[in-house]
């Protein structure tokens, strides 16, 4: 975890740990950071945090890390379990692990990792699968997925989900228009928030929007939120080729509060990735009572429900004509935020929280 840099899996192990660590004071927790830390991670009394380097921040110094440095510590600490919000295990260690893995898109997209990287992951994290006691993933889709490719018993990995931030919640239409003087000269915006990578399909999103603008003439706009990991020639090539390449703006990592005044200031949310093991923008957008578009594919059907407006994130004419649908039809931006109000009920911190520490007493009681 990395103050104000938190994401997708670091905003689990944040929400997560700090509510486990809380409610759990009869227990004593180590925190092992590959770096200095920052003391909002300190969530209790009763967690110690130890540095232990090297920095890993690449898969020889992954490997190094994992079976010398954490190795060590685990042995010397003498822990009951060591888990792992990122599912990454000392594969020497005899200690009980359990390890979080979110989701294998590199397994199914090995392609939009670099070299070293993707190999690192598809030859590590099926060992991790096979060492861990126990599996827990965000969504049912990932646990079938992890099973099926892993050959690892259902039995054995259990489903947490993830959760939104208490920060999520609707605001005024005074708001709404000062975030959109500030970012999009007024105009309205469909919102993408997430990575920027080829597995989000935004080579796609961004010719589905050029569609949309010369279908509809609107005066929408797409704002990008989000950092740049793997861009690519084809997203580049895709960009440039819009005929509306000005009305796509792009505003690199943006802060948790920032994040929340945007999302709830959007039209839209547009979220349709080729792959996702959960999809937490659908959460937010939810909460902030904006309507969603989503791809129909992997874990998203299973988050959303009936609270979005889906489309195959393979054909962009289905994008274009799913945002096109909205800008068209009030009504139905209405049914989805009443349906997105009743949808967001069922994910929370809490209950996530709640869940991991189950997994957690589980693997204890597993036999060595």
């Amino acid at each position: 975890m990395q103050h104000n840099k938190l994401e997708g899996i670091g905003r689990f192990m944040f929400e997560t740990l700090k509510r486990i660590t809380v409610a759990h004071p009869e227990h004593h927790f180590y925190f092992i950071f590959d770096r200095p830390f920052h003391e909002e991670f300190i969530f209790s009394d009763n967690v110690t945090p130890i540095i232990a380097g090297p920095p890993a921040r690449h898969p020889f110094l992954f490997v190094y890390w994992l079976e010398f440095t954490v190795y060590d510590l685990l042995k010397k600490l003498k822990v009951d379990l060591f888990l792992s919000c990122d599912g990454y295990l000392s594969l020497r260690s005899s200690v009980k692990q359990l390890a979080v893995i979110h989701d294998i898109n590199f397994h199914h997209y090995p392609n939009d990792l670099p070299w070293l990287v993707k190999h690192y992951y598809n030859y590590y994290f099926p060992r991790f699968a096979k060492k861990a006691d126990r599996i827990a993933t965000v969504s049912e889709f990932s646990k079938q997925d992890i099973a099926k490719s892993y050959a690892i018993s259902n039995n054995l990995i259990d489903v947490v989900y993830n959760g939104c931030s208490d920060g999520f919640v609707p605001v005024s239409e005074d708001q709404k228009l000062a975030v959109r003087k500030q970012f999009t000269a007024e105009a309205p915006y469909f919102i993408y928030v997430g990575s920027i990578q080829p597995r989000k399909n935004l080579q796609r999103l961004f010719k589905a929007f050029d569609q949309f603008k010369k279908q509809s003439g609107a005066s929408h706009k797409l704002v990008i939120a989000g950092q740049k990991y793997f861009w690519n020639k084809v997203m580049k090539d895709s960009l440039a080729a819009c005929e509306y390449k000005n009305d796509i703006i792009f505003l690199g990592r943006v802060q948790e509060h920032d994040l929340h005044q945007l999302t709830a200031s959007a039209f839209a949310s547009v979220y349709v990735p080729l792959f996702e093991g959960f999809g937490i923008p659908l959460l937010e957008a939810m909460h902030c009572e904006v309507p969603v578009i989503a791809s129909n594919v992997s874990s998203l059907p299973e988050v959303a429900g009936d609270a979005a407006l889906y489309c195959n994130p393979t054909e962009i004419a289905e994008i274009a004509g799913a945002m096109l649908k909205l800008y068209n039809d009030k009504k139905l931006c209405i049914d989805l935020i009443a349906k997105g109000n009743k949808r967001k009920q069922k994910f929370s911190w809490d209950h996530t929280a709640d869940l991991l520490w189950n997994s957690c007493e589980t693997t204890l009681k597993m036999k060595s």
